[in-house]
């Protein structure tokens, strides 16, 4: 039987690419963690790592055990926390994956009120974009998942699918995000829009994406990377996709220095609004945020605690 102490210590060094690494996430000495690997590969009867200059790297037997030790972890861990969780919440952990925006938003509102409610329970949160989280929901490393769809992508045919249950949280209007003036980034199609100073500070209603057939565009993850080509495929062309970053306060930061233009969710723009950008809501841009958890009801304690936080800290 398979050690989960070793499982454990596979785990770390496939996590973080380093023995060393490993030893100062679990606390142990260095050696300490090269024994555990060496009776892991022992009791397996297969060669887990291997040496690579002054380093380390798994082998593919390795990674595969590894992949599957990061699941019974999660699962583990999971158990341990819903059976604290069912001591009156008064000790436990619940974790939670959300993409950058929500993070910047309403996630933090739904923490402290989570500490103010139950002080002793412990919130760990972790970056992902929507793909991840779910999968990260799957392999029982994360208990709630925030997510978001946009409202013109196909529908699951089944709203819940592999266990996966959703709950709506709100939905996130997208808006079109120019500079204050005209500038190299726009053509001739695109000086037709209202000259900036006769416009309301930061805002104007009549910009389409339309009017920017002609500009530079910056575009984000894969999924608003399609969400853009929908919207310019609707409104008759193809944008030219100048730069691609996920990270909305560089988006904005080039479009304040006329390099392009592009489309943000407003969660993006409540969480940074460059002061020299404009902003003008799209119809129909809008995506469906919700919170994903995993397996049959009724939610553990913790979980469901988690999930009344969120619900009272929406926009």
């Amino acid at each position: 039987m398979l050690d989960m102490l070793r499982l454990r210590v596979l785990d770390a060094v496939a996590r973080h690419g380093s023995v060393t690494a490993a030893a100062r996430e679990l606390h142990y000495s260095q050696p300490s963690v090269s024994h555990h690997l060496a009776r892991l590969e022992a009791e397996t009867g297969a060669r887990l790592v291997q040496r690579v200059g002054r380093g380390i790297r798994l082998t593919e037997a390795g990674l595969i055990l590894a992949d599957r030790a990061a699941e019974i972890i999660g699962r583990l861990d999971s158990a341990s926390a819903e059976l604290a969780a069912h001591v009156g919440l008064r000790a436990g952990r619940v974790r939670l994956a959300a993409f950058p925006s929500a993070l910047g938003t309403f996630v933090p509102a739904a923490a402290v009120r989570l500490s103010r409610e139950h002080p002793g329970l412990d919130l760990r949160l972790v970056e992902a974009e929507p793909p991840q989280a779910l999968a990260m929901l799957r392999a029982g490393q994360v208990d709630v998942a925030v997510t978001f769809r946009y409202a013109t992508a196909p529908v699951p045919a089944a709203a819940e699918e592999d266990g996966v249950r959703v709950r709506a949280l709100f939905d996130d209007p997208g808006f079109l995000v120019t500079p204050p003036e005209s500038s190299g980034a726009f053509d001739a199609r695109a000086t037709s829009r209202t000259s900036a100073a006769s416009e309301p500070s930061g805002t104007d209603a009549n910009r389409s994406p339309a009017a920017y057939a002609g500009a530079k565009w910056i575009s984000g993850c894969d999924r608003c990377r399609g969400h853009l080509l929908e919207l310019c495929a609707a409104a008759g062309f193809a944008p030219s996709i100048a730069f691609t970053t996920d990270d909305y306060v560089a988006v904005q930061a080039m479009v304040a220095a006329g390099l392009g233009v592009t489309v943000l969710p407003g969660l993006a723009l409540a969480a940074h609004r460059h002061p020299d950008v404009r902003t003008s809501a799209i119809p129909g841009s809008t995506r469906h945020v919700f919170a994903a958890t995993y397996g049959e009801p009724p939610e553990p304690p913790a979980t469901a605690a988690l999930l009344a936080a969120l619900a009272d800290a929406v926009p």
